[in-house]
C-alpha cells in the first residue's frame, strides 16, 4: 500500500475514532447529570417543595458537571503528555541532534501509544532524512579521502623528480628521462583536476546542457580518430560498424567526453596486438553504441561499482587513471535522460553499451 493510502487510511480512522470517544465521553456526562437530577427530584414528597429542590438538584448537577469536567481535564493533560509532549520532545531532541552534526541518530516511533497519532508519519520523514543525510556524508568524507589522496600521490612523484633533477653531474638522458616522467605526472594531475571540476559542475548542475541535433556517426568517427597515434603505437585491430544518418538531439561536448573516456578506457587497457571496435546501430527510437575491447576485462564485483567516483577496480593500472572518467560519463548519460551498461569478462574483454534517444526520421 502507498504512503498516501496509509495517510487516508490513518486520517479516516483517527477521525471515527475521535467520533466514538467523543460520543461515549458525552454521554456519560449528560447521563450522569440526568440521574443525579432525577434522584433528587424522587426525593420530593410534596408540591411545596418542588420549587427548593429543582434549585438543589440544579445546583448539584452543576457541581457534577464541573467535577467531570475537572476528571477529563486531568485526563486529557495525561494524554496530551504521553501521546503529544513526549513524542514531540522525542522529535525534537532528535533534530537537535541533526543540527549538531550527530547523523547517526534515528528517533523511535510512538506506535505502541497511538498507531494513528501523525507523529509516526513525521518520524519516518525525519529518519529517512537522517539517513539521506548520512550517506551524503559517508560520500563527501571518501570524497575528499580520494581527492586527497590522488594529488598527493603525483605531487610525490614530481616532487621526487625534482629532486633527482637538481643532482649535479647529471646526464643529458637522465634529465630528458625524469623532465618527460614531471611531464607526464603533471599532464594526469591536471586532466583529474579537470575532470573534479567538470563532475561537480554537473552533480551541482550549474553546466545545463546545450541541446541540438546532430549525426552521432560523425561525432564518434571524429573522436575514434583523435587516438590514432595511440592504437597505431600498440598495434590494435579498429573495427568500426557505424550506421548511417542517426541523429540525436544532446549536447555534444558533453557526449564528447562520453566517447573519450569510453575509447580511451579501450585502447589503455587492451594488450598491444588486440581489438577495439566501435558499432552504432538503431532501434524504432534508440541509438545503440557499443564500445568493445579485448582487454583485461572486469571482475563482477567490481562491474558494480565502475561507475562509482574514484573506484578502480584494476589496480595493476591505477597509475593510468584516477577513477573520475566513468563517473562522469555516467552523469552525462544520466542528463542526457540515457542509459549506460557494461558486461565483462576478466582476461577477455569489456562491452560498454550507450543507448540515447534518437531523433526520429523528419523529426526536428
Amino acid at each position: 500500500m502507498k504512503r498516501s493510502q496509509k495517510e487516508r487510511m490513518s486520517w479516516l480512522i483517527l477521525t471515527l475514532r475521535s467520533y466514538v470517544i467523543f460520543f461515549v465521553l458525552m454521554c456519560f456526562i449528560i447521563t450522569c447529570s440526568m440521574l443525579l437530577f432525577l434522584n433528587q427530584m424522587t426525593r420530593v414528597t410534596g408540591i411545596e417543595l418542588m420549587e427548593e429542590h429543582i434549585r438543589k438538584a440544579a445546583l448539584l448537577t452543576f457541581l457534577n458537571i464541573i467535577l467531570l469536567s475537572l476528571l477529563c481535564t486531568v485526563i486529557d493533560a495525561i494524554r496530551r503528555h504521553l501521546l503529544v509532549e513526549r513524542p514531540v520532545k522525542r522529535i525534537v531532541e532528535g533534530c537537535q541532534r541533526l543540527m549538531a552534526g550527530d547523523l547517526s541518530v534515528r528517533i523511535h516511533k510512538t506506535a505502541l501509544l497511538d498507531p494513528y497519532n501523525g507523529f509516526d508519519t513525521v518520524i519516518d520523514y525525519i529518519n529517512e532524512m537522517a539517513e539521506e543525510l548520512s550517506k551524503m556524508e559517508t560520500l563527501r568524507t571518501d570524497f575528499i579521502a580520494n581527492v586527497s589522496h590522488e594529488l598527493k600521490t603525483p605531487m610525490t612523484v614530481i616532487q621526487n623528480y625534482a629532486t633527482l633533477l637538481q643532482q649535479p653531474n647529471l646526464s643529458e638522458d637522465k634529465r630528458q628521462a625524469y623532465a618527460s616522467a614531471m611531464m607526464d605526472t603533471s599532464k594526469r594531475l591536471t586532466s583529474m583536476i579537470t575532470n573534479i571540476l567538470k563532475l561537480n559542475k554537473l552533480e551541482n548542475q550549474t553546466i545545463y546542457p546545450n541541446t541540438q541535433t546532430y549525426d552521432l556517426g560523425e561525432q564518434l568517427c571524429e573522436c575514434l580518430l583523435g587516438f590514432e597515434e595511440l592504437w597505431e603505437d600498440k598495434h590494435l585491430d579498429i573495427q568500426t560498424d557505424i550506421a548511417e544518418g542517426v541523429q540525436v538531439r544532446a549536447d555534444p561536448e558533453l557526449l564528447f567526453l562520453v566517447w573519450n573516456n569510453l575509447f580511451s578506457n579501450a585502447i589503455k587497457f587492451t594488450e598491444p596486438g588486440g581489438t577495439v571496435s566501435l558499432c552504432l546501430k538503431t532501434t524504432p527510437t534508440l541509438a545503440v553504441v557499443e564500445v568493445k575491447d579485448t582487454g583485461c576485462g572486469i571482475p563482477a564485483e567490481v562491474g558494480e561499482h565502475i561507475f562509482e567516483k574514484f573506484y578502480q577496480g584494476d589496480t595493476s593500472h591505477i597509475t593510468q587513471g584516477n577513477g573520475l572518467g566513468l563517473a562522469l560519463v555516467r552523469r552525462v548519460i544520466d542528463i542526457m535522460h540515457g542509459d549506460i551498461s557494461v558486461t565483462s569478462e576478466v582476461g577477455k574483454g569489456s562491452l560498454f553499451i550507450v543507448r540515447l534517444e534518437r531523433v526520429q526520421d523528419g523529426s526536428i
